[in-house]
């Protein structure tokens, strides 16, 4: 599966630097402000690693046709 380069750039932005900034934010505001962000953590963590591998199996084939 190959991603276009604008969607493959976006993606890669919102893996690496939105979700975990968001995990970190929500974390922290859960522990500040005394409620329970272990669920809500717990789902963006499983969609950055989705989202992740998505990216990582578009850069292996990208970069395997590349090869060929």
């Amino acid at each position: 599966m190959k991603l276009p380069d604008k969607v493959y750039d976006i993606l890669k932005w919102i893996v690496v630097i939105f979700l975990p900034a968001t995990n970190t934010l929500i974390f922290a505001l859960g522990n500040v402000l005394d409620f329970d962000s272990e669920v809500v953590c717990g789902v963006i963590s499983a969609v950055t690693v989705f989202l992740g591998t998505l990216i990582g199996v578009s850069t292996y084939s990208y970069k395997k046709g590349k090869k060929a």
